[in-house]
């Protein structure tokens, strides 16, 4: 545990990194393009395990629930959006991730 908050991802979340992942290398032409690839799965994993296991709280709210909340990561021009939900005092679970141009999660 990094911070306060054990976090979690759940098997929805795992499938939208890795279909990120897939996303960026089916485009890759070049050895940097890949390396970007892996760079942003990076930012997103560093952002979750850095902030929402300290402070899930001061994220954005997501509809009425004052426990689900987005995670904006910077990468490069865009960016991702991590959806997760204070499950208790002492759980955070990431529930989806997308790209910030996506129109919604899956």
């Amino acid at each position: 545990m990094t911070g306060e908050f054990d976090v979690r991802y759940t098997d929805e979340a795992r499938s939208d990194l890795l279909r990120l992942f897939e996303y960026q290398l089916d485009r890759a032409r070049t050895a940097e393009d890949i390396d970007a690839a892996q760079s942003a799965i990076d930012a997103v994993t560093a952002a979750v395990d850095g902030h929402l296991s300290r402070t899930p709280f001061i994220y954005r709210k997501v509809g009425e629930s004052p426990f689900l909340r987005e995670l904006l990561v910077p990468f490069r021009a865009s960016g991702y959006v991590v959806l997760d939900e204070i499950d208790d005092r002492s759980t955070v679970s990431v529930m989806a991730v997308r790209h910030q141009l996506e129109d919604d999660y899956y």
